[in-house]
């Protein structure tokens, strides 16, 4: 007796579809993603819209960048991750809202970052270089800072970054007038 996916089903009952050979390959894609997740993934490259100019006033002079904001619980906790590179003149702003420690970590992180800690009046109070990919070590800012400014490792040495130097942008700008007003300045 010989067995087919296409006999006849015994009476009384539907006819089952044969498995078609098409659907196979989609199957084995689907599971493959499944499994792999978010390791297969890259980030897309930032539309340039999504940009905004930050300036950095250090020991080379004003250096202007182009950095993404992260000023959402979302986009903190998404950050840099899974991406592959970012060009040597971008990186991220973190904003957190307010004046606390901060602590960040390299959790699917796959390049090397530099982290400059910022006050609320636009300073920089503290710089982790070289930060380790893909680590789950706790990095801290070490004093009170409201941002974090991520650049490419090495960015902060080739920039003449130090603790103490200016950081201008919108974000911080809008910060200090609302402090401001909450102090009662003009």
């Amino acid at each position: 007796m010989s067995s087919s996916l296409f006999r006849s089903p015994p009476s009384g009952r539907a006819a089952a579809k044969p498995f078609s050979l098409i659907k196979l390959p989609l199957m084995l894609s689907a599971l493959l993603a499944l499994l792999l997740g978010p390791a297969c993934y890259e980030a897309p490259a930032l539309a340039k819209s999504a940009l905004s100019e930050l300036i950095i006033h250090g020991g080379k002079g004003p250096v202007k960048l182009q950095v993404e904001i992260a000023d959402t619980p979302e986009k903190r906790a998404r950050g840099l991750m899974y991406r592959k590179s970012m060009p040597a003149d971008q990186g991220m702003l973190f904003d957190f809202e307010r004046e606390q420690e901060i602590l960040m970590w390299m959790k699917n992180t796959l390049i090397s970052l530099d982290m400059v800690f910022i006050n609320r009046a636009g300073h920089v109070v503290s710089i982790v270089r070289d930060t380790k990919p893909l680590s789950l070590d706790i990095i801290s800012s070490g004093r009170r800072a409201w941002s974090v400014l991520e650049l490419n490792a090495g960015s902060a040495e080739r920039l003449s970054i130090r603790p103490g130097n200016r950081v201008e942008h919108r974000l911080i700008e809008e910060r200090k007038k609302r402090m401001g007003k909450r102090r009662g300045d003009k």
